[in-house]
């Protein structure tokens, strides 16, 4: 069995002045919401031990809030990646509970393609900033991952565990 943690970036920060998207920090809000995704994942018991992670520096700012511990790959291939390559991203990974860190909208696409059915939550479709998904397969290796296979465990929004 393989869990997938399916996180989007938290929230950015449009208003501080760098013109280059791949250099986008965090906002205030998107720090805790950080903070928060961590404490949760931790409550859960949900802690990866490989991370697959955009290379720009607002998912580079998720994973530094989120207060885990688990080798880190840093893919400019996942930085507005489509399905198709997240996909042969998570096929070459090797833990049993990796942390993918990516961007919309390529991700919301991801956890639809992924699972055998939607989780019930009004916010999975858009998958705003900081969502998370845990999904889990019934595999052995992630190289024989196929779309449609991965159960929903839950799925989060920082907002739930903020307010």
């Amino acid at each position: 069995m393989k869990t997938l943690i399916l996180m989007r970036h938290a929230k950015s920060d449009w208003t501080s002045g760098i013109d280059s998207d791949h250099a986008r920090p965090l906002n205030p809000r998107g720090r805790a919401s950080a903070l928060a995704l961590g404490d949760w994942l931790r409550d859960k018991s949900w802690l990866p031990d490989e991370v697959l992670c955009s290379s720009a520096l607002r998912t580079r700012e998720t994973l530094e809030g989120l207060g885990l511990e688990a080798p880190v790959r840093f893919l400019d291939v996942l930085y507005h990646a489509g399905p198709e390559v997240m996909q042969e991203t998570l096929k070459a990974a090797q833990g049993d509970i990796v942390l993918l860190i990516g961007h919309n909208p390529g991700i919301a696409e991801f956890a639809r393609l992924l699972l055998a059915a939607a989780p019930r939550h009004g916010r999975f479709r858009d998958y705003p900033t900081g969502a998370t998904l845990i999904a889990r397969f019934p595999l052995d290796t992630w190289s024989a991952l196929r779309w449609g296979i991965g159960e929903a465990a839950a799925f989060v929004v920082p907002r739930e565990l903020t307010e």
